[in-house]
């Protein structure tokens, strides 16, 4: 989504920088988070049940876990790990980057994710860096700064820099406080904050955090803590496939944890997204493939092919492979490498393997172009709920109100008099018996 990333020019060199605005833990977001970055061939989808059947088939890089947070026990000193130390962590720094960190976290361990050209220069620039420095650098950057604010409503991104405002004049006023007023407020404002206490808890703190499997183990990737914490280990470096398996047990936990039990009349208040294949363009592929696997069957087969083959399935074949081309389509890794494979199968085929083989290549063209549709629809709803959440719809607001009052309509709608104040009912007079 081209548009996702359009915002306010900024200066070459930003010295100030600027907050991170919330934004929405909806798959579409996260998608359009990866896409406005520059990552490839990536997006993020929601997933409701962590069992094998729902989640195997998408074969996750990375999951990303939302939940309303809470301190919790874990300590420094929990996550001595030497191996810990070669994990791409960052800590999070600036309130609402939550959503950019976790993300960060999870796509700079997945080798196999192409991430772009600013992206993969990040990643080696801050690779020696700490986790603490390295969320300093995310902080810092124009780039993760203008994309994440992107997607964020206009209404949160001048909360964001209404609260900076507020927090710097509150520190301003608290330093210029005489020492012994400053005491006598700091005991007060203590015992206030022991009243107001349960009130505070009761206002949710939404955070995200990540899980990867790295370097032949599971990892817990939370911004807030001080490194990543392992969750169990894989029984080899390279082979990532069982990850799933390690990590489920400690999704249960947190889901236990964080959800609550519709017996109990709990709240869930947790999502859990996952990182996986961009479908859109997995579905592309397919159809590239096959459009060369229809040609390259026809001209084994030779002339006269079209009595040989099923005359519903040829009619179907006239059309079935023209499907919009996304713009910068490129064929993705091992594309060719798999391609003279499957051409030297076609050139051991008899005729009747090379029709029956055409056939099931038109069948599954049909199939992947209908998933295609689909995902062109989605996509599009998608884009279409990214404009209206980043629209900013307080001009149209108040220059409506604004032409109201001037036309002297305000009032009437409002129940008010001419005055501005609020008319007094009349009495309704009793009917007589």
């Amino acid at each position: 989504m081209d548009s996702t990333c359009e915002s306010v020019s900024e200066p070459s060199i930003d010295l100030v920088g600027g907050p991170f605005a919330v934004i929405e833990s909806d798959p579409g977001v996260f998608s359009s988070l990866t896409r406005g970055l520059g990552v490839e061939r990536v997006e993020v989808v929601e997933l409701y049940d962590i069992e094998p059947w729902a989640v195997d088939h998408l074969d996750p890089y990375g999951l990303i876990f939302c939940f309303t947070w809470h301190k919790d026990a874990h300590r420094p000193a929990d996550f001595e790990d030497p191996t810990a130390e070669r994990v791409w962590f960052a800590n999070q720094l600036s309130d609402d980057a939550c959503a950019t960190h976790a993300i960060l976290n999870v796509l700079f361990n997945c080798p196999d994710i192409q991430l772009g050209m600013e992206l993969e220069t990040f990643r080696n620039e801050t690779q020696e860096f700490s986790p603490v420095m390295r969320g300093l650098a995310i902080t810092n950057s124009p780039l993760l700064r203008r994309v994440h604010n992107s997607l964020a409503r206009s209404a949160d991104i001048r909360t964001s820099l209404n609260s900076i405002a507020t927090d710097t004049l509150n520190s301003k006023k608290k330093d210029s406080q005489p020492s012994g007023r400053k005491s006598r407020t700091a005991k007060s404002s203590r015992a206030t904050k022991v009243e107001e206490g349960p009130e505070t808890e009761d206002a949710p703190t939404y955070h995200f955090i990540g899980y990867v499997p790295a370097l032949g183990k599971v990892w817990e990737l939370d911004g807030l803590k001080s490194g990543p914490l392992e969750v169990g280990e894989l029984a080899s470096d390279t082979n990532r496939n069982d990850w799933m398996d390690v990590v489920r047990p400690a999704l249960r936990i947190k889901m236990a944890k964080y959800g609550g039990s519709g017996l109990e009349g709990g709240e869930i208040r947790f999502s859990l997204l996952a990182v996986v294949s961009d479908a859109l363009m997995k579905l592309t592929d397919e159809l590239e493939f096959l459009k060369i696997d229809k040609g390259k069957l026809e001209s084994h087969m030779g002339k006269g092919w079209e009595q040989k083959v099923d005359p519903t399935l040829l009619r179907e074949s006239e059309t079935i492979l023209e499907y919009p081309v996304l713009d910068g389509y490129q064929h993705p890794p091992g594309f060719a490498a798999k391609r003279m494979l499957r051409d030297l199968e076609f050139s051991e085929m008899s005729q009747d393997e090379l029709k029956s083989t055409w056939q099931t290549v038109i069948r599954n063209a049909i199939q992947s172009k209908s998933a295609l549709q689909d995902e062109v629809t989605r996509r599009t709803q998608e884009d279409t709920d990214h404009v209206k959440r980043t629209f900013d719809y307080e001009p149209f607001i108040k220059g409506f109100v604004t032409e109201l009052h001037n036309q002297g309509l305000l009032n009437p709608i409002l129940n008010l008099d001419d005055n501005g104040r609020k008319k007094k009912r009349s009495p309704s007079k009793k009917q007589k018996p």
